[in-house]
């Protein structure tokens, strides 16, 4: 089974958009050189987000040649890598996943002399950053987790304290920790410091170096890696600001309150706090088998209801399978319809039926 043809005029719109419709890999190496590789189709996806969801390996791999970005969201925030995911196809995961890598590694990499002279230029500093969760359940805000983060800067070295290193059996584990970041123009240091232990982790390297060693080859994902992907959940998260609150802390006897001061290092510091920041979990299942989606359910974290947490579920069913466009099912929306901002796909769409979760946590954070 074939696409349907692309008619001329969304061809002449949306040329790189229209031969990965329809796969036409040579049409698209030769219409790169005169279009703009990010180009945004109607339903805010790029063409290599086209090419993903539709899988199509080919003009995948023409896009990822000539610098499509891996990292770029789509109109409904998911990276080309998620999409990736969400095919099933271990080959198109292992073609987007080095190539995020790739550049992931070299960007990191590149823009270290630049923040290290950045870093050496800015006046040097100690602050602290208290954050805490709550929950609408009494008392059960005494045993959600909680920090206070230390930062010092001088020179071009950094350093941070933390006590909070992880979670375990339903424990919040514990710890002292240093994290020392020492650099130099040529090279750098990152130091961890376990002062329960007392023991140093030290890891060094040379900057010019480790710029000539990443290439594309030598960012080539291992097979369990991209097994792992495929065999858990995609999740996106992310702050949502947009009722965001700062109100000043008060004490004080009532009548009598004042505004709320604390001594940090000398300095009388005010206390603020942030309130209405909500944490959204998106997760996707689609690529997973019945099992899979039961066991991961399953290792959910039990501390979620206690958070506050409240889910929604958003699920295809039924024959909607056969209302997405994929390689093996391309007719199943046409061109002229996907292409035309004003039509209503009502519940159809390109790649697999969407099984989506959503969660959301409020955040509570004071700071000074």
């Amino acid at each position: 089974m074939t696409a349907a043809n692309v008619s001329e005029e969304i061809r002449e719109k949306f040329p790189l958009h229209s031969s990965v419709w329809e796969n036409d890999y040579r049409s698209l190496e030769r219409d790169l050189a005169q279009n703009d590789v990010e180009t945004v189709d109607p339903r805010g996806r790029t063409p290599l987000h086209l090419a993903v969801s539709l899988g199509h390996l080919e003009s995948v791999r023409v896009l990822l040649r000539h610098g499509a970005q891996v990292t770029k969201e789509n109109a409904n925030n998911w990276t080309a890598l998620q999409e990736a995911v969400s095919t099933g196809d271990p080959e198109m995961v292992q073609l987007v996943l080095q190539r995020r890598d790739y550049l992931k590694a070299s960007t990191a990499l590149g823009g270290v002399p630049e923040l290290l002279a950045k870093i050496r230029e800015s006046p040097d500093f100690y602050m602290e950053m208290k954050w805490e969760f709550t929950s609408w359940i009494p008392l059960v805000s005494r045993v959600c987790p909680s920090d206070v983060c230390r930062i010092w800067k001088s020179g071009a070295s950094l350093r941070v304290d933390a006590t909070l290193l992880g979670f375990e059996n339903m424990t919040w584990i514990r710890g002292r920790r240093s994290y020392i970041f020492r650099g130099e123009d040529a090279c750098a240091e990152l130091m961890e410091v376990n002062h329960d232990d007392e023991v140093v982790d030290t890891e060094r390297f040379n900057i010019s170096q480790e710029i000539e060693e990443v290439t594309l080859d030598s960012m080539q994902p291992a097979q369990q890696e991209v097994a792992k992907r495929l065999t858990t959940s995609i999740v996106n998260t992310y702050l949502d600001t947009k009722d965001i609150a700062f109100e000043r802390n008060k004490a004080g006897i009532w009548g009598w309150r004042t505004d709320k001061t604390e001594m940090v290092n000398g300095f009388e510091s005010k206390v603020f706090s942030v309130n209405n920041v909500n944490v959204i979990i998106r997760t996707r299942t689609e690529h997973l088998t019945d099992e899979e989606k039961t066991r991961i359910k399953s290792e959910r974290n039990v501390l979620e209801s206690l958070l506050g947490t409240v889910e929604q579920h958003i699920s295809a069913q039924g024959d909607l399978t056969l209302e997405y466009a994929t390689a093996t099912n391309p007719t199943a929306i046409t061109p002229e319809e996907y292409f035309d901002p004003d039509f209503d796909l009502e519940d159809r769409d390109i790649g697999r039926p969407i099984e989506l979760s959503i969660r959301t946590q409020n955040h509570h954070t004071s700071f000074l």
